[in-house]
């Protein structure tokens, strides 16, 4: 039996979404006859009846509010979480966190500084994930197609060479939070503004028309490429956490040389950044029918309809294989690390 204590909640904007994905990962795990403690980073190791409270399997159809947010940051354990004991005591911790605070790579650096093995992605890797600026420098010196784009403040001239529709977004938040579909340039400053209440880094990104897929990463694998079709012009926070509001395909109905192509820049990606365990990649097509990354997520959902379990059950992994996979090559790397050290 091994202990593993499952880290999720936060104060980001995606908390909701982290409760539920850890409400399915838990019972997973426990289905496996594992020893499973959840720790909120907010609250601490959440007691049975504090599970039931939180760990709530659906997300409302928008993030929690600015004040809530600010409540729950000012509870926020910081270095303290490497002293609870649940996370301590445990053999591994399964990160179910989004956003920033989750998966920008200070929950990781606390935990590798306190020696405590966890899934997923390291420090490096989940920074420079999260961080969509980076990323697209990283792709594209990678040789990997994404869309144009630029910092904001951005000269007139670079902002027309974009074109519009231009997609305006936080660089560092997931989950399209913050994020807007810019038609004329007139709605540019309330695009901006909306995005810098979620982060100091906003960009402009050339909207790309065509379809949209996703590919899921576990170890050195790619797995099944997915087609996102969204109820919206774009994939959306409601279109995301609203039943009925998104069509998912997988596998996606699509030609099979593109099919390879994707699951063959999935991985470029996912080595390109660094990342390791586990990913979930997302293309979009531009007009002349080209896939360009859109972003790589470290910590991607994890209900058993999130996209990763789909594409791991599309290539016949269920979602508590998937589960106990994501464990194994956490418990793999741990039990090196000691004979290395031995």
């Amino acid at each position: 039996m091994t202990r593993i204590a499952v880290l999720t909640g936060g104060s980001t904007p995606e908390r909701d979404v982290a409760f539920a994905g850890a409400a399915q990962v838990v019972a997973a795990l426990r289905e496996r006859g594992h020893q499973v403690s959840v720790i909120d980073t907010a609250n601490g190791a959440l007691s049975p009846a504090n599970e039931t409270r939180y760990l709530a399997p659906a997300v409302g159809r928008a993030p929690p509010t600015m004040s809530e947010l600010k409540a729950l940051r000012a509870m926020e354990l910081g270095p303290a979480l490497a002293q609870v004991a649940e996370l301590r005591e445990a053999d591994m911790v399964f990160l179910v966190l989004h956003g920033q605070q989750g998966e920008g790579g200070e929950i990781q650096a606390l935990l590798t500084l306190a020696g405590i093995p966890y899934a997923g992605s390291d420090m490096l890797g989940s920074a420079l994930a999260l961080d969509k600026d980076l990323t697209k420098r990283l792709l594209k010196g990678a040789g990997i197609l994404t869309a144009d784009w630029f910092t904001w403040p951005a000269e007139t001239r670079q902002v027309e060479a974009l074109g519009l529709p231009l997609i305006v977004k936080p660089s560092r938040e997931g989950s399209t939070v913050g994020l807007t579909l810019v038609k004329s340039r007139g709605d540019l400053p309330a695009a901006i503004k909306l995005a810098q209440q979620y982060d100091t880094q906003v960009i402009l990104e050339r909207f790309l028309p065509g379809r949209e897929f996703t590919v899921g990463v576990l170890g050195d694998v790619a797995l099944a490429v997915g087609e996102i079709i969204p109820s919206h012009e774009i994939f959306d926070y409601e279109c995301k956490y609203t039943p009925g509001m998104c069509k998912e395909v997988f596998p996606a109905k699509i030609d099979p040389a593109l099919a390879s192509r994707l699951q063959a820049l999935a991985l470029r990606t996912h080595l390109a950044l660094r990342l390791r365990d586990f990913s979930r990649v997302d293309f979009r097509l531009d007009g002349a029918g080209e896939p360009h990354c859109l972003e790589a997520n470290t910590l991607p959902g994890l209900t058993r309809t999130s996209l990763l379990p789909q594409s791991a059950a599309a290539v016949g992994i269920d979602f508590g294989t998937l589960c106990q996979s994501i464990c194994d090559l956490a418990l793999r790397r741990a039990a090196f690390g000691n004979k290395v050290g031995a």
